[in-house]
């Protein structure tokens, strides 16, 4: 029988139970659909989303099973976790990614409902916590947490993003409950808010801050990175989906591999692609995806990464959003550890290198690195009208950020990139004679 594999469109929400990770149709046994939940602006799951489905690679590696069936893909696309837990729980949903804070709810939403599910492989992640920033409006007063006292933020409860604001605002000294006035707001609806200054500041995940201070709508309070804590987006599949069909999660898994690998070895067009899928601007995709972008990719599952988990579930207790999770019994990395093979423990003991200044030229198709800030700097006094955009990492936190959106300190010769201004007048503090200059002057002074 020649076999096909078919990817279907996003809209078929109401597919039959029986049609998810099983028969098609019961007089069809031979056909087999596999429903794959993701998140296509929420770009650092790409490799298990947005472009492992424009590469083919899953649908690829169901063709080479042989193994009697006519393999079905279908795609659906959601703005959040939450939606994909629903429709896993409902048996609706064989495969989905997410982040950290929905894994969790994940875990105890299928504990709950006797449809178990678990952690099989790992995305996008950042060791210090750069995915979630804190940002107001650019006109702003606003210089630090602290200045949030009283002051109303959006966030979408239960998130990752929400997860760093309720630990800033601890460290802060602010109560999260009581302190702020808090709104659950999706991303987009707390990007309106922000603009039309119903809200004083938006606390978000991956791409919509990057994304908000590109467009010159925002600018960055507080750096993620400042809490030193990992945070990441995983791979969840349910458990009787991965034991009746383990060959068709081992096959997403090592195509979730291959495109891991394309987004390593060519972060330019893995940026376009992805731009392409979602509107999003590629230089944006490119902040937190690229080659030093603020997300590392890597489907192991690395111990650091669920000791992280297991810290995040007292804050989504403290928030009556679950109970007590047992991750380890949700983590499974059985699956990945058999797809990746011999190279699985090579990359589990991999580590980030540190991000690297970077200029994206215009009508190029691959970036150039250099040695410091400041050599950037005057690089792109030099070339102003051919850059399309310039990247730099936080001078403490090592967080990526747009060069022309960073502030930026004076320390003598040096020039120094911060992403938000507390951590620049930290250093400022720390360092007599340093002060915090204008983009525009850093310029003057690199040239």
């Amino acid at each position: 029988m020649k076999r096909t594999v078919i990817a279907l469109s996003t809209a078929s929400l109401l597919l039959p139970l029986s049609a998810c990770g099983g028969d098609a149709q019961a007089g069809d046994s031979s056909t087999v659909t596999v429903t794959v939940g993701y998140q296509s602006k929420t770009i650092n799951t790409v490799t298990a989303g947005t472009l492992l489905r424009s590469l083919g690679y899953f649908e690829q590696q169901l063709n080479a099973l042989h193994d009697g069936h006519t393999y079905k893909v279908d795609w659906q696309d959601y703005a959040t976790g939450a939606p994909i837990t629903a429709q896993m729980t409902a048996g609706k949903i064989d495969i989905g990614s997410m982040g950290d804070f929905p894994l969790l709810l994940n875990a105890a939403r299928g504990k709950q409902l006797g449809r178990p599910t678990h952690l099989v492989s790992v995305t996008g992640y950042n060791l210090r916590g750069g995915l979630n920033t804190v940002v107001t409006a650019p006109d702003a007063k606003l210089t630090s947490l602290k200045d949030l006292k009283g002051k109303k933020v959006s966030t979408s409860v239960g998130s990752a993003a929400d997860g760093t604001l309720v630990r800033a605002l601890q460290r802060a000294g602010i109560d999260p409950d009581k302190g702020i006035s808090k709104l659950n707001q999706q991303p987009a609806v707390g990007a309106s808010a922000l603009s039309a200054g119903s809200v004083d500041a938006l606390s978000q995940f991956v791409a919509w801050p990057g994304l908000l201070a590109f467009q010159g709508k925002a600018k960055a309070l507080y750096d993620g990175a400042q809490l030193n804590l990992p945070t990441f987006h995983g791979v969840t599949a349910r458990e009787d989906f991965a034991k009746k069909r383990p060959t068709v999660l081992e096959a997403f898994l090592k195509a979730q591999a291959e495109a891991t690998d394309y987004l390593n070895a060519h972060p330019v067009a893995a940026a376009e692609k992805v731009a392409k899928a979602t509107g999003l601007p590629a230089e944006v995709v490119y902040l937190y995806n690229g080659a030093h972008g603020i997300a590392t990719f890597d489907p192991a599952v690395k111990p650091r990464l669920v000791s992280a988990l297991k810290q995040d579930v007292a804050v989504l207790k403290s928030a009556k959003l679950v109970g007590d999770v047992d991750v380890d019994s949700f983590v499974d990395d059985q699956y990945v550890k058999k797809a990746l093979g011999a190279s699985y423990a090579k990359q589990l003991a991999a580590t980030p290198a540190p991000a690297a200044s970077e200029v994206w030229e215009k009508d190029s198709e691959k970036t150039t690195d250099f040695k410091s800030p400041s050599a950037l700097l005057a690089y792109v006094a030099e070339h102003q009208g051919d850059i399309r955009a310039a990247y730099v990492p936080d001078a403490t936190t090592g967080t990526l950020w747009f060069a022309d959106k960073a502030v930026w300190v004076a320390d003598g010769d040096r020039l120094l990139p911060f992403v938000a201004p507390a951590t620049a007048q930290a250093y400022v503090a720390a360092h007599g004679g340093a002060r915090t200059v204008t983009y525009n002057d850093a310029l003057g002074r690199a040239s």
